[in-house]
């Protein structure tokens, strides 16, 4: 696994991003996958137009496949333009999809996309988790330490 880089790399230009996983789904284990991409879906992408929000992961034929992202055509194209929502392949080593496959065929999780971005060498990138989704009460739990921890911090801002 990749080393964790830090939300201010100024090499790194983030494309799409999946604000909703972390709400509704408890990740246990953070990849970063390459992408299997055509150039005009690049192109697209250096624009900064694609949305992961509603799309998966799916394990299918020994390889893992992006589902349902949608990156929308290049505008100047032509007739080599890439389908918005087709499949995309993920680049990972046959150890990590192992690894992933078994995470979801035993316990059941889901490979979940969190963002979309450029490394530091110009590669398309997309970090993937392996999660369980929350139920409602989870949900609930989470939203109210994320309102304390704001009040907290108001309040130490304010008095500190």
């Amino acid at each position: 696994m990749a080393a964790k880089k830090k939300k201010s790399d100024p090499n790194r230009k983030i494309v799409a991003e999946n604000r909703k996983a972390r709400y509704n789904y408890e990740l246990l284990e953070v990849l970063e996958a390459g992408l299997m991409l055509t150039g005009t879906e690049v192109k697209s992408f250096r624009e900064g137009k694609a949305n992961i929000a509603e799309s998966y992961a799916s394990f299918e034929e020994g390889e893992i496949w992006l589902i349902n992202s949608y990156v929308p055509e290049y505008l100047q194209g032509n007739r080599f333009n890439h389908e918005p929502r087709r499949k995309r392949k993920l680049l990972l080593k046959a150890r990590e999809i192992k690894r992933l496959s078994d995470g979801i065929d035993r316990e059941g999780m889901t490979l979940v996309p969190l963002k979309i971005y450029f490394n530091d060498r110009g590669r398309a990138k997309i970090e993937i988790a392996l999660g369980k989704g929350k139920k409602l009460h989870d949900k609930r739990q989470s939203e109210k330490t994320r309102d304390w921890n704001r009040q907290k911090a108001k309040l130490l801002k304010e008095h500190g």
